[in-house]
């Protein structure tokens, strides 16, 4: 199991291929992908490829130009669910999810709704049970923020409020993540 974090480009070669293939059903960007791969490894079972990858293009795989391009994005992907899961595994206090960054005001923002779309997104795809009640206090962190509209912040954004919930989500997932694992 090859769990080399991925570069740079390794990111931006996935990004750009969401932008191309991706559509109003599928996943768009790194965020989301991200939340998707950390529920996948978080979750109460592991789940196979051939359920998990028609999921992040809305059901459909796409119409690949070329073959190569597929083959190179199943292999960072895989080896991003690699790295989270050892990740998470082996030290999930240090687990950093790959929230969108953005300015509101002239000051540097973290959006995690995006990240929570992915998780809730793959959630389904793992079929995850119902959950105890303060797991699903957790769970629920991640659902509020993902049913956040922040496209356009509004200027009074309370931006407390705002990192705090950002942190809950975070809190979330790990112990949502060791959760699971103590379940396995």
């Amino acid at each position: 199991m090859h769990s080399q974090p991925l570069s740079p480009a390794e990111f931006e070669f996935i990004e750009d291929i969401l932008l191309k293939y991706g559509d109003d059903h599928s996943v768009l960007n790194l965020a989301e992908l991200d939340g998707f791969c950390t529920a996948l490894v978080s979750g109460p079972a592991q789940v196979d490829i051939a359920e998990w990858f028609p999921a992040i293009w809305g059901g459909q795989n796409p119409d690949w130009q070329a073959p190569e391009e597929c083959k190179r994005f199943i292999e960072l992907s895989v080896r991003h669910l690699n790295a989270l899961a050892t990740a998470l595994a082996s030290d999930s206090a240090s687990f950093q999810p790959r929230f969108e960054q953005t300015e509101h005001q002239n000051q540097p923002l973290t959006l995690a709704e995006e990240w929570c779309f992915g998780y809730i997104r793959a959630m389904a795809v793992s079929n995850w049970p119902e959950l105890p009640a303060t797991q699903a206090a957790q769970l629920q962190a991640i659902i509020t923020c993902a049913e956040q509209d922040n496209f356009e912040l509004p200027a009074d954004l309370d931006l407390v409020q705002h990192r705090q919930t950002v942190a809950s989500v975070e809190q979330a997932a790990r112990a949502l993540h060791d959760y699971w694992l103590a379940q396995r």
